[in-house]
């Protein structure tokens, strides 16, 4: 053992962090999952198969797991083929028009989950603008035509691109352009350039963000609940269903934990298939990419055709939902645009009315505070487990990411079952139905992205830093606070930025947790979608959503924006790098390793 470690074992503020982070991953970590196993094969303290059998014969159960793999399974076909068509349009293909394209593609990465579902509803549903146009050239189609299976799978097609824009988009611009170079020099076309050499390359990316799709589809919850219809439920909606009738909550249960193991097989598989490949293209001097002008007339007008008519399917649902949130309730139950419905009383009321700002009131508290509580309570951890490498640190690293690879549902139903009850292990308090339990979710949500960040972000500090203190006589916790902690406090502050942004519209976590009276915007939100909501509450959704969108695309902005400006003003990239640039320096550490991505379910997969 260093001596360096032994003194960190003398110090009392390691020994409270250790005995803080013990009670905590056994409390809300492990035993709520143990508890649900419990649910499932020990209800009265005999093993039995009982709630299997039960969830076997229940047709509507089975259905409801035939359609989740069946909508994961064409989710990882149809947002591939929707998220590699737009990198390529945006990042590769000299497409007129680019940068506007990119900015269309992007608007998904500053509103998504809940939010972008019920602004799809509002655009296409039975009442929607899009669809009274319809109604006015064929008025004898079926209102309800954006319904069931489709418009479930055409939502969260284009809900869950936004992870090829920064991650595959990244990768490309890492794909050597002097081996594209060498291959056209020898009479390669574009297509089998792209195909022989750029796609090979994107391979690793592309598994791990068709996991994350898969597991998107799998357990989604908003999209089937509010556009799936009687026709198509899902395993999500129906685990709600189940957990809110105490006699059905052990088939609840049952069902979450089908997810969990559907979760750790898709990732063992996809682990597998993934170091079974070559994937990489490098020359002694590796150049930066260019984009590539397509040659063909016909595939030119094509590639532009499908990349404006894809950039019109991105844009219209939130430029409507600005543009919606300006006008009367008349307007908006109508769906029609005059000149004299144009009004301002939607925002003077949000910000005015206190019934109005409560729900957004409620999100921010909750979000603000579960990503402070989350960067400050790991920062300490993940020096220890970046730093010391021993089975020590290894089982807490593996604890700590558990929830990557148990589905949200499994969380707030295991959370629901341990602490229903009083409990000693959280002071004889019964947590169910309080304001706590839903914090302690967001928390838990956001334990393992946070952590892998900052240790990318400790990585990052040089060694010499730290020997040159210890020379000096500096102690290990005044190293750490005089200089580790100030090198790694803006990553810090970006990594609760995004966890802030990820939980402002959260609907998945909340619609099992949230206080009755407390009540975040994702619950409101989803309410504004059902067929009897007022106009007038419709209207104060789209304001809502405007503003959701605009703390979010600053956030984004103060995260990624500033740094890809800092990087244009100091070596001026070339202009086809200039639509997405890397974010900062934690988040740089994704790309090399895919399968991790792939378990952090951060970028809204978020219904994601």
């Amino acid at each position: 053992m260093s001596g360096s470690l032994k003194q960190l074992l003398r110090s009392p503020l390691f020994l409270i962090v250790g005995a803080v982070l013990l009670w905590f991953s056994i409390t809300f970590l492990i035993y709520p999952n143990v508890r649900l196993l419990g649910t499932v094969f020990m209800p009265e303290g005999e093993f039995t198969f009982d709630a299997i059998r039960r969830l076997v014969s229940s047709q509507r159960a089975m259905d409801a797991l035939r359609n989740s793999f069946l909508l994961a399974v064409v989710l990882s076909i149809t947002v591939n083929a929707v998220g590699i068509f737009i990198v390529l349009a945006t990042r590769y293909f000299d497409i007129k028009g680019a940068r506007i394209l990119w900015l269309g593609y992007a608007s998904t990465l500053i509103y998504g989950g809940i939010v972008l579902v019920a602004g799809y509803k509002f655009i296409y549903g039975d009442s929607g603008f899009i669809t009274r146009l319809l109604l006015n050239v064929f008025p004898d189609m079926n209102p309800a035509w954006f319904s069931g299976m489709f418009a479930v799978v055409f939502v969260m097609t284009f809900a869950c691109t936004g992870n090829h824009l920064l991650f595959l988009g990244n990768a490309l611009d890492n794909v050597d352009f002097q081996t594209i170079e060498a291959a056209r020099m020898m009479g390669a076309s574009n297509w089998n350039v792209l195909r022989k050499i750029v796609l090979p390359t994107l391979m690793p990316t592309v598994y791990a963000i068709t996991i994350l799709t898969f597991l998107g589809g799998l357990g989604a919850l908003a999209a089937p609940q509010v556009l799936g219809g009687e026709d198509f439920q899902t395993v999500t909606p129906m685990i709600l269903t189940f957990a809110n009738v105490q006699a059905s909550r052990d088939l609840a249960a049952t069902l979450a934990i089908i997810l969990g193991l559907s979760t750790i097989a898709l990732l063992a598989v996809m682990n597998r298939l993934e170091k079974g490949g070559t994937y990489f293209s490098i020359s002694k001097v590796p150049a930066s990419m260019q984009k590539q002008k397509i040659d063909n007339p016909v595939a030119n007008v094509v590639v532009h055709t499908v990349a404006y008519a894809l950039f019109a399917v991105y844009a219209l649902p939130p430029v409507l939902i600005v543009i919606f949130s300006f006008t009367d309730a008349s307007s908006i139950q109508n769906a029609s645009l005059n000149p004299g419905s144009f009004t301002l009383d939607n925002y003077l009321r949000v910000f005015t009315d206190y019934a109005a700002l409560w729900p957004f009131l409620v999100s921010i508290g909750y979000s603000a505070a579960a990503a402070v509580v989350v960067v400050f309570g790991l920062v300490f951890v993940a020096r220890l487990v970046q730093k010391f490498r021993n089975p020590v640190t290894a089982a807490i690293e593996y604890v700590l990411h558990i929830p990557w690879i148990l589905p949200s549902t499994m969380v707030a139903l295991g959370l629901i079952v341990a602490f229903d009850h009083s409990e000693w292990l959280v002071g004889n308090a019964v947590l169910t139905g309080t304001l706590a339990i839903l914090a302690i979710a967001y928390v838990i949500g956001k334990i393992p992205f946070t952590l892998r960040m900052l240790k990318a972000a400790f990585a990052a500090v040089p060694d010499q830093l730290e020997e040159a203190a210890s020379i000096l006589g500096a102690g290990s916790f005044t190293t750490f606070r005089r200089i580790l902690l100030p090198i790694v406090a803006p990553t810090a502050a970006a990594i609760a930025a995004l966890n802030f942004n990820s939980l402002l519209d959260d609907y998945d976590t909340a619609v099992f947790l949230a206080h009755p009276l407390y009540q975040p915007l994702g619950i409101v939100i989803k309410n504004a979608t059902s067929e009897d909501t007022l106009s007038d509450t419709t209207a104060l959704t789209f304001v809502y959503t405007v503003v959701l969108m605009v703390i979010t695309g600053v956030s984004m902005w103060l995260v990624y924006g500033r740094d890809a400006g800092n990087r244009r003003h100091r070596s001026g990239p070339p202009p086809s790098r200039r639509p997405s640039q890397a974010p900062a320096p934690a988040a740089q550490e994704i790309a090399p390793e895919p399968l991790e991505l792939a378990t952090s379910g951060t970028m809204n997969t978020r219904e994601k």
